[in-house]
């Protein structure tokens, strides 16, 4: 199982943060992603890596340690699982997120391997963060 967690202070109010991310959509699309389905606690996502387009269907699930949690349905991975914490701190909120992944064993190779998929959810994590930063909601 490979990880890839990103935390970032932000200078908000707790609760706001915390309404911005119950906007899964929105807060979604603040990935990059290319595309965002939003159907009850089904989400769509696709997003085009290198030369490789992937799409997944990801669930939302309860987790009473995390504000937002989903995991892998359809797609490339064996298993997926992102949650979203917060924690308040003096000058407003603390955002963490942790991805565990497991990809299919047919799909690594020289296109998509860990490496590739390691920074592009770091990329898109880091959009989020830039997007609660900037005062959604």
């Amino acid at each position: 199982m490979q990880s890839v967690t990103v935390t970032r202070e932000i200078e908000r109010d707790p609760d706001e943060v915390r309404a911005a991310m119950a906007d899964v959509g929105e807060f979604m699309r603040a990935s990059g992603f290319d595309d965002v389905t939003v159907d009850g606690d089904t989400l769509t996502i696709a997003n085009s890596v290198g030369l490789a387009t992937i799409e997944l269907v990801l669930d939302l699930f309860d987790d009473p340690e995390a504000v937002l949690a989903y995991e892998h349905r359809e797609g490339i991975f064996d298993e997926m699982v992102t949650r979203y914490f917060l924690e308040e701190t003096a000058d407003g909120v603390e955002v963490s997120a942790t991805t565990d992944f497991a990809l299919q064993a047919r799909l690594i190779g020289p296109l998509l391997d860990a490496t590739v998929i390691k920074r592009q959810r770091r990329v898109e994590l880091t959009n989020q963060f830039d997007w609660l930063e900037s005062g959604p909601a």
